[in-house]
């Protein structure tokens, strides 16, 4: 296996998981919004969403920091802060590490 054939390997991994991170991040946002929907309403989710709501802040959480990270360095590669924080947000560790290597998203 040459360079060539790993860089190429690498890419088809990138945009599976951005294809798969985009849909669970936003399915994760919305469990947010009905978790504290049911709260403001003395309401509550069902018991067995109870783990994929602790994964869904756990990933929420590192997604966030990884856009904050994005914003930072973004305009050092000569990106917008904001656009590339909301896309690494969405994309989670994949936008940073597109970032470092200088490429576009």
């Amino acid at each position: 296996m040459n360079f060539k054939d790993i860089k190429s390997s690498k890419q088809k991994l990138f945009t599976i998981i951005k294809f798969i991170s985009i849909p669970l991040i936003t399915a994760g946002m919305g469990l947010e919004i009905w978790n504290i929907e049911t709260i403001t309403t003395s309401h509550q989710l069902p018991t067995i969403l109870n783990p994929v709501l602790i994964l869904a802040h756990i990933a929420l959480a590192a997604h966030f920091i990884e856009g904050i990270i994005a914003a930072i360095y973004a305009p050092a590669k000569n990106h917008n802060p904001i656009k590339y924080a909301v896309y690494t947000f969405f994309v989670g560790t994949v936008g940073v590490l597109e970032l470092w290597e200088n490429r576009d998203p």
